[in-house]
């Protein structure tokens, strides 16, 4: 399977960057299979940074690489997903460290759900009810170098 970064540099070789920001699955190296993800979120980062141009840089990921590699699997934003991206947007998750968590990705449509959420406004029944109809893309964040190990540089692309 070919997994997709987007940024405004080539990324050869995958680090894990840590930032104060509080993203879904903690401090990691993010990356997804969707192309068009990988595209949109170059090009925003050429914006938001104001240099370099949008590229996304490709990468191999064999599952069967997974043996002795730590992984939290989210197939869809349910409760247990919900509540492990507001722990880790909230910089509170104190639960099983992982080499790589893999399912949804909080977007532009859901961001204002699990703000809510989190923030008291709405309880979790009702986000979930909320979450259910979207169509999210997933991601995939190494939090290690360990889960980074497996991933193979293929090269990059301007887009």
């Amino acid at each position: 399977m070919i997994l997709y970064h987007g940024s405004n540099v080539l990324v050869s070789t995958p680090k894990i960057l840590v930032t104060n920001r509080m993203l879904d699955f903690g401090a990691g190296f993010y990356t997804t299979s969707n192309r068009q993800q990988a595209v949109k979120w170059a090009k925003t980062q050429t914006i938001r940074r104001r240099k370099g141009k949008p590229i996304v840089s490709m990468y191999d990921f064999d599952e069967e690489k997974l043996d002795g590699i730590s992984v939290c699997r989210f197939e869809s934003a349910d409760k247990e997903w919900l509540n492990f991206v507001a722990d880790n947007r909230k910089g509170k998750y104190v639960g099983e460290k992982y080499d790589l968590v893999i399912g949804p990705v909080a977007n532009d449509n859901t961001m204002p759900v699990i703000s809510n959420y989190m923030s008291g406004i709405i309880d979790e029944k009702t986000a979930l009810i909320l979450l259910k109809p979207q169509k999210l893309s997933d991601q995939y964040a190494f939090l290690t170098e360990k889960g980074i190990s497996i991933l193979r540089f293929l090269g990059g692309e301007n887009v």
